[in-house]
C-alpha cells in the first residue's frame, strides 16, 4: 500500500510538473513593405511562420489588424477615447486610417477567416486552420496587405511630412497558459505580444532616412548614416551635416534583421538630422547609437545621443545588459506633448525640448522600455504596471542622479530640495508623490482605468511609490540584485506578477506577501 501511494504521488508530481513547464510561441516574419509618401499609404506582403510551442492544438489563430482601429468612429480605440473624461472634449482632427486588401493563406491554400463577434473589435480577425496546429508544428502563413495611415495620433500615422509607422502589419495574437489574448488596439493600454525574428524590406522614396527596428543591412546606407552622423556628434552647435541619398529621385530598398523582439515599427523623414556614436557597456560589449531629429535652429537635441547612450548604460548597469546591437530616438511630429511611445531598439519621442533635463527624463523612460517591454515581454494590456511603473522607478533615479529633477514636479522643486543628496532628494520627491490622490489599485486591466489620468497616476506614480517602499523595506542594493535575478530568469520570456513576486523572494530571501497585496489597494499606501 505504501509502495503504491508512492507510486501515485509521483505520478502525480510529474503531472503538476509538466502543466507548470513553461513555454510560449515563436513567429517569424519575412515583410516587403513599400510607402507611398503621396497618398499616405503602405502596400506589403507578409509571410508568417508560426511554431506552435503549447501543448494544445490550434485550429485556428487571432490576429491583430490594428490599422482599422483607425478606421472609424464606432471601433473600441474610438470609445474609450471618447469615454475617457481626461480627454472628453479635446480630441483632434483626424483622417482616418484602415487596413485592406488582406487575403491569408495557410501553407498556399487561401484560408477561411472570421470577424470577431464583437462589432467593434474590426482590429481583430480569426484565421482558421485546414487541420489542427500540433505541438511542436509550424504552419506558414501569407497574405499581402494595403494600409492606409491616419493623420498621426494615438502612436501611428503622418504629420510634418514624417511618417510614424506602428501597429501596421498584420500580427498573430499572443496564446499563452491563459488562452488567446485577442483584444483589439487602444490609446490606453499598450501590447502583450510574441518574440518573434524580422526580416522586414522597407521601400520608399530614396531622399528620406528611415530609422527602424533592428539593424540596417544595406552597408553602403548604413556607411552613410554613421558618417553624417558622427560628423553631427563632433560639430553639435554648427549647422548640421545632412543626409544626401544617392539618386534623390529614386526609390531604394532597405532590409532590417532583428531576432527575438516582440514588435517592429520604423519611422520616415526627409529632415532628419542624424546623430550617430557608439556606448561601451561595462562588459565591454559596444552599441551603436543613432538619434534622427529635425532641422531646427537651437533644438536641444544636439545632445540626444548622449541621453540616448546613458540610459542604455544606467539601465545595463541597474537591471541587466541590454541584449540588442543597436538603440535609436526618433523625434516627432511638432507640437505633439504626448511623451514618446518605445519599440523595440527604437523608441519616439513627441514630448517638446523646453528643457534639456526633461528630454534627457524622457528618452530615458522610453528607451528604458527596451527592458520593461521588450527584453521582458510582460502583458502591458493585464499589468501596465509591469512595464510603466517599474521603468518609472528606474527613470526617477536616473534624473535624480544627474539632475536632482523630476519629471512630475518639474521647476516646482523647491532649490533647498534639489541641493540635498541623491537619497535624499529621493526620499523628498517620493514624500510628495504619496500626497497625489491615488484612487484605483495597480494592478488593473488597463481597460478598466475610469481615465487616462487615474491609468498613468497607477501605473506609473503609485507603481514606483510602491518600489520605493519596498526599497525602504530590504535596501537599493538588495533590491537592485532583485531586479537583476528577474532579468537573468525572465529576459525574453513574458513574465506574470507572480514571476516577478517568485524572482523577488527568491533573491531576497524573504516572503513579499505583504508587499505584493498592496497592487490590489485603492487608495494612498499607509
Amino acid at each position: 500500500m505504501k509502495k503504491y501511494l508512492t507510486l501515485v504521488l509521483i505520478f502525480f508530481s510529474s503531472i503538476v510538473f509538466a502543466q507548470e513547464k513553461y513555454w510560449q510561441q515563436h513567429v517569424s516574419y519575412q515583410i516587403d513593405v513599400a510607402l507611398n509618401d503621396q497618398d499616405k499609404s503602405l502596400k506589403g506582403f507578409e509571410t508568417i511562420v508560426y511554431k506552435n510551442n503549447s501543448p494544445s492544438s490550434l485550429d485556428f489563430i487571432w490576429f491583430h489588424l490594428w490599422p482599422n482601429a483607425y478606421k472609424n468612429e464606432n471601433t473600441a480605440l474610438f470609445e474609450q477615447l471618447k469615454n475617457d473624461t481626461a480627454r472628453a472634449g479635446k480630441l483632434d482632427k483626424y483622417t482616418f486610417g484602415s487596413i485592406e486588401g488582406l487575403n491569408f493563406k495557410v501553407n498556399g491554400k487561401l484560408a477561411v477567416t472570421e470577424a470577431h463577434p464583437n462589432p467593434k473589435y474590426i482590429d481583430v480577425m480569426k484565421v482558421k486552420l485546414a487541420s489542427p496546429l500540433k505541438p511542436g508544428d509550424s504552419v506558414k502563413i501569407t497574405t499581402d496587405f494595403k494600409v492606409k495611415l491616419p493623420s498621426y495620433f494615438s502612436r501611428s500615422g503622418f504629420a510634418d511630412g514624417e511618417f510614424m509607422v506602428c501597429q501596421w502589419y498584420p500580427k498573430p495574437a499572443v496564446f499563452d497558459k491563459n488562452g488567446w489574448h485577442e483584444f483589439p488596439y487602444l490609446d490606453m493600454g499598450e501590447y502583450y505580444s510574441d518574440y518573434a525574428s524580422f526580416n522586414v524590406n522597407i521601400t520608399v522614396p530614396s531622399a528620406y532616412v528611415v530609422g527602424a527596428t533592428g539593424v540596417l543591412q544595406n552597408a553602403d546606407e548604413l556607411a552613410a548614416y554613421k558618417s553624417t552622423g558622427a560628423k553631427n556628434v563632433a560639430n553639435r552647435t554648427g549647422k548640421p551635416v545632412l543626409y544626401t541619398a544617392k539618386n534623390s529621385k529614386g526609390y531604394k530598398k532597405l532590409n532590417y534583421k532583428i531576432n527575438n523582439v516582440p514588435d517592429f515599427a520604423w519611422f520616415a523623414d526627409k529632415d532628419f538630422v542624424i546623430q550617430y556614436d557608439t556606448a561601451r557597456l561595462a562588459s565591454g560589449k559596444v552599441v551603436d547609437a543613432f538619434t534622427y531629429y529635425h532641422n531646427k535652429d537651437s533644438t536641444l537635441w544636439n545632445y540626444s545621443i548622449d541621453y540616448a547612450k546613458d540610459a542604455v548604460k544606467r539601465y545595463s548597469k541597474w537591471i541587466g545588459e541590454y541584449e540588442y546591437p543597436v538603440v535609436q530616438v526618433v523625434e516627432g511630429p511638432k507640437n505633439n506633448s504626448s511623451g514618446g511611445m518605445e519599440y523595440p531598439t527604437i523608441t519616439l519621442i513627441t514630448s517638446p525640448d523646453a528643457k534639456k533635463e526633461s528630454l534627457d527624463a524622457v528618452i530615458a523612460h522610453e528607451v528604458g522600455h527596451n527592458w520593461f517591454m521588450s527584453m521582458l515581454g510582460s502583458n502591458e494590456r493585464q499589468h501596465a504596471w509591469q512595464d510603466e511603473g517599474l521603468n518609472t522607478y528606474f527613470q526617477f533615479r536616473y534624473e535624480a542622479e544627474k539632475y536632482r529633477s523630476n519629471s512630475i514636479f518639474g521647476s516646482g522643486i523647491p532649490i533647498e530640495v534639489q541641493a540635498l543628496p541623491v537619497d535624499k532628494f529621493l526620499n523628498a520627491i517620493y514624500g510628495a508623490l504619496s500626497g497625489i490622490p491615488m484612487p484605483s489599485a495597480i494592478d488593473l486591466p488597463s481597460d478598466k482605468f475610469k481615465s487616462s489620468d487615474e491609468y498613468s497616476t497607477a501605473s506609473y506614480l503609485k507603481t514606483a511609490l510602491w518600489l520605493y517602499i519596498l526599497e525602504n523595506a530590504v535596501g537599493r542594493e538588495k533590491l537592485d540584485a532583485a531586479f537583476q535575478h528577474y532579468f537573468k530568469l525572465w529576459t525574453g520570456k513574458h513574465p506574470q506578477p507572480a514571476d516577478l513576486k517568485a524572482a523577488f523572494e527568491e533573491s531576497l530571501g524573504t516572503n513579499l506577501d505583504r508587499y505584493f497585496q498592496l497592487l490590489n489597494k485603492e487608495g494612498k499606501f499607509e
